[in-house]
C-alpha cells in the first residue's frame, strides 16, 4: 500500500470562494511507501484552465504561477490521466490537507467529462483533521501545523508540489 499525498492550486480570485468556477492550475503529488513512509516519487504538472483561462493578479501573487505557466500547459483531460498512470496499479489511499483538494478534482472531472476514481473518496485521508484528533487542537492551516511539530516550511507556500512536500512530511510524523 501506498500514500499518495496531493495538493492543487486552482484558479481564484481576491474575495471570490465559487468553487464551480475554479479550475485546476497545478497538481503536485508525493508518493510515499505505506510501510516505510518513504518518498517513492514526485509529480508536478501545470495545468491549462479553460473557463477562466487568464489568471487574476490576485491568484498569480499568492501562487507564484506565471500565465506563462499555465498557457503551455496541457487542459485537465490530459493531465489527470497522466497523474492516475504515475500513480500506478498498487494499492493507494489519497491523502490531502482538507478536503478542497477533493472536491476541486470532482468538479474538473465532472467538466471535462472524466470519471473520478472512487478511491479517491473512499480511500481519502483529511490529514488536516487527523492532525487535529490527534494532537488534540482545532483544525488549522499546513504552515501551523509544521510550526507545530518544528518541521521548518521548505519550498514557496501555495505551491502544489511544495505544498504536497510539506503534507508528505507532516503525514511522516502522523501516519507511523
Amino acid at each position: 500500500m501506498q500514500y499518495v499525498i496531493i495538493d492543487l492550486e486552482a484558479t481564484c480570485w481576491k474575495n471570490v470562494m465559487d468553487f464551480t468556477k475554479m479550475e485546476i492550475i497545478e497538481i503536485g503529488a508525493v508518493k510515499l511507501a505505506g510501510d516505510t513512509l518513504e518518498v517513492l516519487g514526485e509529480f508536478s504538472c501545470f495545468v491549462r484552465p479553460v473557463v477562466n483561462p487568464l489568471l487574476s493578479d490576485f491568484c498569480k501573487e499568492l501562487t507564484s504561477i506565471r500565465q506563462q505557466d499555465v498557457d503551455a500547459a496541457e487542459i485537465f483531460k490530459v493531465v489527470f490521466p497522466r497523474l492516475l498512470a504515475w500513480i500506478g496499479e498498487d494499492d493507494y489511499k489519497i491523502v490531502t490537507w482538507g478536503n478542497y483538494d477533493i472536491k476541486q478534482f470532482e468538479i474538473d472531472c465532472r467538466r471535462h467529462g472524466i470519471e473520478l476514481p472512487e478511491k479517491f473518496i473512499t480511500q481519502h485521508i483529511n490529514l488536516k483533521k487527523e492532525f487535529a484528533e490527534s494532537k488534540q487542537c482545532r483544525p488549522c492551516g499546513m504552515k501551523r501545523a509544521l510550526r507545530l511539530l518544528d518541521i521548518p516550511l521548505t519550498g514557496t507556500h501555495h505551491r502544489g508540489i511544495d505544498d504536497a512536500r510539506n503534507i508528505a512530511r507532516i503525514g511522516q510524523e502522523l501516519l507511523k
